[in-house]
């Protein structure tokens, strides 16, 4: 995933509630959705610069000698300057990227067909 091309904002800006309204219908679930998507992003955000950490892993016979990795440090700073994960999956919820299933009305579907 493209992180750096989400559009989505690099410092805290404040939003109108209503926005989050006519997604969703309940403030609360606005946030639940954004919870879990911002779970997932930083999961993967996560995973990418652990990956790319891995390529500067140093062996236990390196461990002897300190030096500073300049690749490792660049790789870092990249990451920090990316967006938040709350950021951009605020940006999806606005701009309809995420796609949310009810799931209270499959469970009273289940409930219906069992009794």
């Amino acid at each position: 995933m493209k992180f750096r091309n989400t559009g989505a904002e690099k410092s805290t800006i404040t939003r109108e509630v209503t926005d989050f309204l006519d997604k969703t219908d309940n403030i609360f679930k606005a946030v639940s959705v954004m919870a879990k998507r911002s779970a997932q992003i930083n999961s993967k955000m996560k995973d990418e610069l652990m990956h790319k950490l891995e390529e500067f892993a140093l062996n236990q016979e390196q461990l002897d000698e300190i030096f500073e990795n300049q690749e490792q440090i660049a790789v870092s700073k990249f990451f920090e300057s990316l967006p938040k994960p709350w950021s951009i999956a605020m940006k999806e919820l606005l701009n309809d990227e995420i796609y949310m299933r009810n799931t209270d009305e499959e469970v009273d579907e289940s409930q219906e067909k069992n009794a």
